[in-house]
């Protein structure tokens, strides 16, 4: 699977994840990232354009070197400065209460321990920091969850672990207490990998330590 996923995925991942669809949803989920910004999960650096224009510079993160060779082009052509770090979401080596955005789309479908992740997320946002996703996983009806369980162990050995069928809104609220989501199907996908969770989850002003006795 070496040249597979070093040579061949990035390429396919490219390809399918360059849809305009897909553009609109980062469009919207983007529209308000501000100040110190996060991205896990970087890619090929697809949402570098719908970055608002106040967005000078971004942190990113992703531990494939492959999408990183294709992102490359993008960060170059790019006006905004890009500290590109080859590191998993799963233990991230920036400081506590280091960003006012962290940005994923299309990412924590992949991520192995993906409670780490959302914790890591959770702990580099300073208070008040919000957490900006789009993201797929399981559908609601059960004739589309019957086809989401049996085509993800296939799915996560071509399309670099990503699962059809995580639980994310469940996930992201067991970790921040004042999450907005809107989930639906988004329209021309297929069901199975069309339910489309798109949301904010806003980290405490005042964590537990900092609370008064």
């Amino acid at each position: 699977m070496g040249l597979y996923n070093e040579k061949v995925l990035p390429y396919l991942i490219d390809v399918s994840m360059s849809d305009a669809i897909l553009g609109r949803y980062r469009q919207a989920v983007l529209a308000d990232v501000s100040g110190e910004v996060l991205e896990i999960g970087f890619g090929t650096g697809l949402n570098l354009p719908y970055y608002p224009d106040h967005v000078k510079q971004i942190t990113t993160v992703d531990p494939s070197p492959g999408v990183h060779r294709r992102a490359q082009k993008r960060i170059d052509a790019s006006p905004i400065t890009v500290d590109h770090r080859m590191l998993s979401g799963e233990a991230l080596p920036m400081g506590d209460r280091t960003f006012d955005s962290v940005v994923s789309t299309f990412t924590l479908c992949t991520i192995p321990q993906i409670e780490k992740a959302l914790a890591e997320i959770y702990r580099v946002l300073k208070p008040g920091g919000r957490f900006f996703f789009v993201e797929h996983g399981l559908s609601p009806d059960p004739g589309i969850q019957t086809w989401q369980n049996l085509l993800t162990p296939i799915q996560k050995r071509i399309a670099g672990g990503c699962h059809f069928n995580r639980t994310m809104q469940p996930l992201i609220e067991h970790q921040f207490d004042q999450v907005q989501i809107d989930a639906a199907y988004a329209q021309q996908v297929p069901k199975v990998a069309g339910y489309f969770y798109v949301g904010v989850a806003t980290k405490e002003i005042a964590e537990p330590e900092d609370m008064p006795m």
